[in-house]
């Protein structure tokens, strides 16, 4: 692997957006880690590492603990796409999950809206809804699913 492919903590930091010490405390936790170390001793990161870390603030923005992250990780590493693949319709599977939760949640709450404050929500929701399921339909044809 060439040397301008591998990042010095502090590159990696701001190309992540994650702090130096957030850097070291995924890689302490097994998070992330470095593909070697330079002449000098600096860890340096790989282009891999860095989809890894973004992965990971992701996962954080979505809520997800560090155990979690970890685990989803895990056998994320060095893939096939096959692999890929599936793993990422597998987490989409989780989404859609979390999503019905979340619906059924609010159901209660949206039957006491009146009708005007309930249309103006469906109103603001059905073009990204819409998007969203298109874009299923589409994966789902695609793979020949349907």
């Amino acid at each position: 692997m060439s040397e301008h492919l591998l990042y010095r903590i502090g590159e990696l930091s701001k190309l992540a957006g994650v702090s130096p010490r957030t850097i070291d405390f995924y890689t302490s936790m097994g998070l992330i880690e470095p593909e070697r170390r330079s002449a000098k001793n600096y860890r340096l990161y790989s282009d891999e590492t860095l989809s890894r870390l973004k992965r990971i603030v992701q996962l954080k923005k979505e809520k997800y603990s560090l155990d979690e992250i970890k685990s989803s990780l895990s056998g994320w590493g060095k893939v096939s796409s096959e692999e890929e693949v599936s793993s990422q319709l597998i987490e989409l599977q989780i989404h859609l999950e979390q999503l019905q939760r979340e619906v059924t949640a609010i159901e209660p709450v949206i039957s006491q809206l009146k009708p005007g404050q309930a249309k103006q929500v469906f109103k603001r929701l059905i073009p990204q809804t819409a998007a969203c399921v298109e874009a299923l339909m589409l994966l789902l044809n695609k793979g020949g699913f349907m």
